[in-house]
């Protein structure tokens, strides 16, 4: 038996990701998280182990009691952290996989490589919707295009979804803040939240997009050496709410307040209050053009199926090393070891729409 402990395994997406693998043959689940309570009644709901963990205080010693083979680090944000769970693994000879979204945090994980290769061990971070399912897009559609030049993309979530306080931490760590993308061939300096537009998605309308900062603006460009942009949006489905952060956008741009993540907890308070009047389908969308070719790649998830879609990537490696899939060492950025084919196939009986269509 392989055995996955699931850092924050009672949490928005530790729980998606808990429930899948306790039900993989040959995998025994130990659901962890620094609430006893919480770790304990979602594994007697799946008839799975759990631990106290917490990862400020001898988190070390837990993985010598628990003896993992494979660690899923769920518990954002990553903005901030370093890479102690990741080395601590490395240490104890288990597999590491994170679902990180911090630009930084994925792009610098390779230093870790040479410790991971000499541990035999394989740690990956950004195992999420960003960059794995927009490079397993990229890999699947490449063969379409003589060269894809320039990609624009997004994610819209449901306004029902879970939404965390560790994610909406996450957004609020950038919102007004510069960051530079790949644009023209160049990087340039864009601001967190702004670029305000809208996208009209398949069976959902138009949506509000603002500039998001992602791991794929630093990992793809050597990756895609043929890429000249890279623009990469998310956004709210509540007009009001989406609109409202962009507002508060401007304050922090202009007199360089330091952060909005203090306000946390009251706008998420306030943002749970418009689930009323929300619904529980979001969507993924790529675009991507070169010379004079234009695809257009969406997913479309209803019946707030949509918090699967960042958690397939953890529960397919895990598969997959498990069963000996998968034997890589080392440690990289999540890229080109899910394909979109082991997506869909994951997916399968979930109210998840894909769709591809290419333009001359």
């Amino acid at each position: 038996m392989t055995r996955v402990l699931v850092i924050g395994g009672y949490g928005n997406f530790g729980k998606v990701i808990s429930e899948r693998l306790a039900t993989t043959d040959d995998i025994t689940v130990i659901v962890a998280g620094r609430s006893s309570d919480k770790a304990k009644a979602l594994a007697a709901k799946l008839d799975c182990e759990w631990r106290r963990v917490d990862l400020n205080d001898g988190f070390a010693q837990t993985l010598v009691d628990i003896t993992p083979d494979i660690v899923i680090h769920t518990a954002g944000p990553f903005q901030g952290q370093d890479y102690a769970v990741a080395r601590a693994c490395i240490d104890q000879g288990c597999h590491y996989i994170d679902l990180a979204d911090d630009r930084e945090f994925v792009a610098n994980i390779g230093t870790l490589d040479q410790a991971a290769k000499d541990k035999g061990v394989l740690v990956v971070a950004g195992a999420s919707s960003v960059p794995c399912l927009s490079a397993a897009v990229m890999d699947e559609y490449s063969d379409q295009f003589d060269a894809i030049e320039e990609i624009d993309y997004g994610i819209t979530t449901a306004q029902k979804s879970e939404r965390g306080l560790a994610t909406t931490r996450a957004v609020l760590s950038y919102v007004g803040k510069p960051f530079t993308t790949l644009i023209d061939g160049r990087m340039q300096d864009i601001y967190g939240w702004q670029g305000l537009h809208r996208e009209d998605y398949p069976e959902l309308g138009k949506r509000w997009l603002s500039n998001c900062n992602i791991p794929d603006i630093a990992v793809f460009p050597e990756r895609y050496p043929s890429l000249k942009t890279i623009r990469f949006y998310a956004g709210l489905e509540i007009s009001l709410i989406h609109v409202g952060l962009w507002l508060l956008s401007w304050p922090v741009r202009w007199f360089g307040i330091k952060g909005l993540q203090k306000i946390a907890k009251p706008m998420l308070a306030a943002s749970n209050m418009f689930d009323v009047f929300g619904s529980e389908n979001s969507a993924f969308h790529m675009r991507l053009k070169g010379g004079e070719k234009t695809g257009l790649f969406t997913i479309i998830a209803k019946n707030n199926d949509g918090p699967n879609i960042p958690c397939i990537p953890s529960i397919v490696l895990s598969q997959k090393i498990a069963n000996g899939d998968l034997r890589d060492t080392g440690a990289q950025a999540c890229m080109g070891l899910v394909t979109l084919d082991e997506y869909k196939d994951a997916l399968a009986g979930y109210d998840c729409a894909f769709n591809f269509q290419l333009q001359q």
